[in-house]
């Protein structure tokens, strides 16, 4: 009897472990974002999920079921969008209108989060799926020890709103907040000087500006474009520290899918510490 449940005991502790290799693999959260993102020689790069997701049939982008299951998949940063209630509500949505994402119509700011409330999302084919609309504060407290955000704020969202929902949730250590222009970036910088800022750097004049302005090389994560990277400008910013992103959303995805997706690892070596795409399986396959 003592034999046979040591066997038993063996069989189950087996069946256990392999069973812990399949659960979920979340991105481990930093003890430092800043120093987390950046940059490295020899580090390796990173993949940022452009909409949080959307790419699988029935999940839809910008919602918390997508985030879980890409980042099941693979250590990730999720890019993800905010828009802005008529009463004064973050929440997350990419288009100003509602048509093409979720069950309801007309423009976003028009509206209130009850009337939100009462949508579902479609996914990117169209299809209604059972999912809500959820709140950045939702999605920030889903995300902690679980990924690290962009977070994408639309023009109608103010970025003082975003910034409150990052500090009530103690989020600063794994979520950076987007900007697109010099203002919005020293805008962000002046009302909590200790959160990562993506920044657009397109060329030195444009890092020069944002230096100018006061912004700290060790504040900055630099959007390089949609374009290929061009080796001179990553090496300037990595001399500097500063990681890189490229949006190979777009353009860039649908040349690698076309002619292979070894495109990436030629754009990783050009510079690119980020790649923001919409095939973040597809590029992660090649990239790990």
């Amino acid at each position: 009897m003592k034999k046979l449940s040591l066997i038993t005991l063996i069989l189950f502790l087996g069946f256990t472990s392999c069973k812990t290799t399949h659960l979920p693999t979340y991105t481990k959260v930093p003890v430092s974002l800043r120093d987390h993102l950046t940059y490295k020689e020899g580090r390796k790069p990173i993949i940022s999920v452009h909409r949080g997701g959307g790419e699988m049939d029935g999940l839809p982008e910008n919602c918390i079921e997508s985030f879980a299951y890409i980042a099941s998949k693979m250590p990730c940063i999720i890019e993800c969008d905010i828009e802005y209630t008529k009463d004064s509500v973050t929440f997350m949505l990419h288009d100003s209108y509602l048509d093409r994402t979720t069950t309801g119509t007309g423009k976003v700011k028009d509206k209130t989060w009850a009337e939100l409330q009462t949508l579902t999302l479609k996914d990117n084919a169209g299809k209604v799926t059972p999912y809500k609309i959820p709140t950045l504060d939702e999605v920030l407290k889903w995300g902690k020890n679980k990924v690290i955000y962009t977070l994408d704020v639309k023009r109608n969202t103010p970025y003082r709103k975003v910034i409150e929902s990052v500090v009530r949730n103690k989020a600063e250590n794994y979520a950076a907040i987007i900007t697109y222009n010099l203002n919005a970036a020293v805008e962000v910088y002046k009302i909590n000087p200790n959160l990562l800022i993506s920044v657009e750097i397109m060329k030195v004049a444009d890092y020069d500006r944002l230096h100018e302005a006061g912004i700290p090389d060790k504040n900055m994560i630099a959007f390089i474009g949609t374009r290929e990277p061009k080796k001179e400008l990553t090496d300037f910013l990595h001399a500097k520290g500063i990681m890189t992103i490229l949006g190979v959303l777009g353009n860039l995805d649908a040349k690698a899918e076309k002619r292979g997706n070894d495109l990436y690892k030629t754009w990783v070596n050009d510079g690119a510490d980020i790649l923001s795409t919409d095939r973040p399986e597809a590029a992660y396959s090649v990239i790990k």
